[in-house]
C-alpha cells in the first residue's frame, strides 16, 4: 500500500526530505536501490513492471508515488509506476508533466503522484481520485505532508501517528543536523493497527486492520504481504542528497546509502 512523510521547504538545511516505507507482495521482482543502467535515475526498481515507487536524478528531480485503496480495479490498465520514470526523463517543469499526465489520468487505476523540482523550488501532487473521481494537480505547499493510500494529507489514523511522530522528532532535532537511519527506525517501523471503528471501510474489517499499521507484515490469498523496504531521501541546501534504503532479501534486512551532489 505505501505510506510516505515528507517536509518540504521548511527546513533551513534541507529543502526536502522524504521517508517511505513499499509495501509490496514478497513474491514480486524487485531490484534495490542504485543506479538504473544507461539512465541518471537513482532508486529502487519494479522488475515485473520496470517502473519504480520513488527515485531521483542527479539534476534535482524526485518523484514517489502510492496506489489509491479502491476495490474495483481496470483490468488493461497501465502501469502506474512508469509515471515517476517519466517524469524523471523528461525535461518538463512538475506543473507543465503533471497537466501532461492529467490529459491520460484514466488509463491507470488510483494513483498519487509527487513530483519535484529543486532548482525551480516546486513540488506537485497528482491524483486521478480527486473528489467525485476526477484527475488533478496541485502545487504542495511548504510544510509537513503524509501520503497514504488516500488523497495528500488525509487523517487516516496511520497518517496521522506518522505526522505527529514525524514533527516531534523534527521538534527534538532543532535546526541541526538530521540521523536518517535513526529517523526510519524510529518513525517507520511502528507496528501498531487501528480499531476498527477507524478504519476507511474500503475492504474487509480483517484486512484492513492488516494494512492500517505503518509498517506492515501479513499474509494475503496470494501470500504474503507487506513492508519490502523502507526509504529516506534528505536533500541538502548546498545540493547533497542522501538516499538511504533498508530492504527484505531472503527474510534478512539489508541497508544501503548512496550519496550524490545535484548537478548545477
Amino acid at each position: 500500500m505505501c505510506i510516505a512523510v515528507f517536509m518540504w521547504q521548511a527546513h533551513p538545511l534541507y529543502p526536502f526530505l522524504l521517508l517511505f516505507n513499499r509495501d509490496e507482495y514478497h513474491s514480486r521482482p524487485t531490484k534495490p536501490l542504485g543506479w538504473w543502467e544507461g539512465a541518471e535515475i537513482l532508486g529502487g526498481r519494479d522488475e515485473k513492471a520496470g517502473g519504480t515507487w520513488l527515485a531521483s536524478t542527479t539534476d534535482g528531480k524526485f518523484a514517489f508515488l502510492t496506489n489509491f485503496r479502491e476495490v474495483q480495479s481496470i483490468p488493461q490498465a497501465k502501469s502506474r509506476g512508469e509515471l515517476p520514470v517519466r517524469f524523471l526523463q523528461s525535461k518538463k517543469k512538475p506543473l507543465d508533466f503533471a497537466e501532461e499526465i492529467l490529459t491520460e489520468a484514466d488509463q491507470y487505476n488510483g494513483f498519487n503522484l509527487v513530483i519535484a523540482d529543486t532548482h525551480s523550488k516546486s513540488m506537485v501532487y497528482v491524483t486521478n481520485r480527486s473528489e467525485g473521481g476526477k484527475s488533478k494537480a496541485t502545487e504542495v505547499s511548504p510544510g509537513i505532508h503524509v501520503l497514504t493510500n488516500a488523497l495528500l494529507d488525509s487523517p487516516w489514523p496511520k497518517a496521522q501517528r506518522l505526522g505527529h511522530a514525524f514533527k516531534e522528532l523534527m521538534d527534538k532535532y532543532g535546526e541541526g543536523e538530521l540521523q536518517m537511519k535513526e529517523m526510519a527506525d524510529e518513525l517507520m517501523m511502528d507496528t501498531t493497527k487501528d480499531d476498527e471503528g477507524l478504519l476507511p471501510h474500503i475492504y474487509p474489517p480483517e484486512t484492513e486492520s492488516h494494512l492500517s499499521s505503518i509498517f506492515i507484515d501479513t499474509e494475503r490469498p496470494l501470500g504474503r504481504y507487506g513492508t519490502r523496504s523502507t526509504s529516506s531521501l534528505y536533500v541538502k541546501s548546498n545540493g547533497e542528497v542522501y538516499f538511504y534504503e533498508r530492504h527484505l532479501e531472503k527474510d534478512l534486512w539489508k541497508e544501503q546509502t548512496v550519496a550524490y551532489q545535484i548537478e548545477k
